[in-house]
């Protein structure tokens, strides 16, 4: 006798928490990287245009291979490639803290990028094994709570580091290399916890993993029929480039916030490493509250565009008001935490949506091109910030871009809304 909830409850409870931490793992870079440049910066001569280019030259190399990696998800095994990135990728973060000048720095970003190209990606096609569509907002809401916590981790650990100096190495050297020795433990682990498919998991017996199947197979013959054959046709997909424009400049916002914070309450308030890294903590908690609680809302409702529209045009208004706001330091940071909310509040409704309306090759290739269009705005969000911060000498000028592109991504949402299929999502799971 299969117990539809107990198997609902397992996979919660054993897929999530695996790819939980690695992506935590992965996100690590970012947090760290906006800290160490707190030290960086001086150290190897570098202006705000160079560390923009820095941050951003990593979504280059990122780019190139997202694409091939979700396919790979998708036919071969999620749980090979995934492991095979975190462990690259943990080898190359740590010798990124070896760096010398800015060329070094560079290339280290640029391979940096290649070694973890498709993993976000190929998660969000891996969560598609396993989760109905009614599930998948909370689980990716819940997945992505990661980038979150990892600041709220990190950022007090980071800001801490920076005042060290171990065998002779400035301590932003020392955030570097220690981010990328667990991401390296858990790739191993990887390889022996996550199955690939519900007939895989040992922690399902045969009828359990064959009753998730048969639901997964009944859910995706309900869509129309499967218009690719191949991914390099998926590339045809006008609804993929779309929501890949929409992406762009969400994540032209979010990486722009997520890299620029520390330099933002730097110049807000004067505070040492450790009261910008506490501080860059709380930022993060709201974030990660409000990922949880519209991914929840999201998935009760069955909505998914205004669920995501209205909190990155928030997130826009946040960032327009810090800016202005910077001689009231309490003011300032509010609108930065509203920022912070709005804009990571986008994600968790989002990726239903080509989830809804596509499977199989098109879902693998239409979830590649968003990610890796759309993460082409983790280059332009901290590059262009740090060139017009560069310009201006404040490292307050560049958030009206940033507050331009989550408010482009909002009204461009609601106007594709119809467009894309109405809500995005089927009715709600009573």
């Amino acid at each position: 006798m299969v117990e539809p909830t107990e198997i609902l409850s397992k996979k919660w409870r054993y897929i999530i928490p695996i790819i939980w931490i690695a992506y935590l793992l992965a996100f690590i870079d970012r947090v760290n990287l906006g800290i160490a440049s707190l030290g960086m910066k001086q150290s190897l001569g570098l202006t705000d245009a160079d560390l923009g280019l820095a941050a951003g030259i990593f979504f280059i190399g990122y780019f190139i291979l997202e694409i091939p990696g979700t396919y790979i998800v998708e036919r071969f095994s999620a749980r090979k490639w995934i492991a095979r990135i975190l462990i690259s990728w943990g080898l190359m973060a740590s010798l990124t803290g070896l760096v010398q000048d800015r060329w070094q720095l560079y290339a280290a970003r640029f391979a940096l990028g290649l070694a973890e190209a498709s993993f976000f990606p190929g998660i969000i096609v891996y969560l598609t094994h396993w989760f109905l569509e009614d599930e998948r907002s909370r689980a990716v809401g819940l997945f992505m709570s990661a980038i979150a916590v990892a600041n709220i981790i990190l950022s007090p650990i980071s800001g801490l580091l920076l005042t060290v100096n171990w065998l002779g190495l400035e301590g932003w050297r020392w955030v570097l290399i220690l981010e990328g020795v667990p991401a390296v433990l858990w790739g191993i682990a990887v390889l022996f916890l996550l199955p690939d498919w519900p007939r895989e998991a040992r922690w399902l017996s045969e009828d359990e993993s064959r009753w998730l199947e048969d639901e997964l197979r009944k859910e995706r013959e309900s869509h129309p029929p499967e218009r690719v054959s191949s991914w390099l046709t998926g590339l045809k997909i006008p609804e993929a480039w779309l929501l890949a424009a929409i992406y762009f400049l969400a994540t032209t916002g979010l990486y722009g916030i997520t890299f620029w914070s520390p330099q933002i309450l730097k110049a807000l308030t004067g505070g040492s490493s450790v009261v910008v890294g506490v501080l860059n903590a709380v930022i993060y908690s709201v974030a990660l509250a409000a990922m949880i609680l519209i991914g929840r809302s999201s998935d009760r409702s069955g909505e998914r565009f205004l669920h995501s529209a209205v909190p990155v045009f928030l997130g826009a208004v946040g960032l327009l008001l810090a800016a202005p706001l910077a001689s009231q330091a309490v003011a300032a940071f509010l609108a930065l935490l509203l920022a912070a909310a709005g804009i990571y509040g986008f994600y968790p409704p989002f990726w239903p949506i080509p989830q809804r309306r596509l499977a199989g090759v098109a879902r693998a290739v239409a979830i590649g091109l968003i990610n890796s269009v759309g993460n082409l705005g983790g280059f332009a969000g901290p590059y262009i910030v740090g060139y017009i911060n560069t310009k201006a000498g404040s490292s307050l000028a560049g958030l009206a871009f940033l507050a331009g592109s989550a408010m482009a991504a909002s009204i461009l949402l609601i106007m594709a809304r119809d467009l894309l299929g109405g809500r995005g999502a089927g009715a709600a799971r009573p």
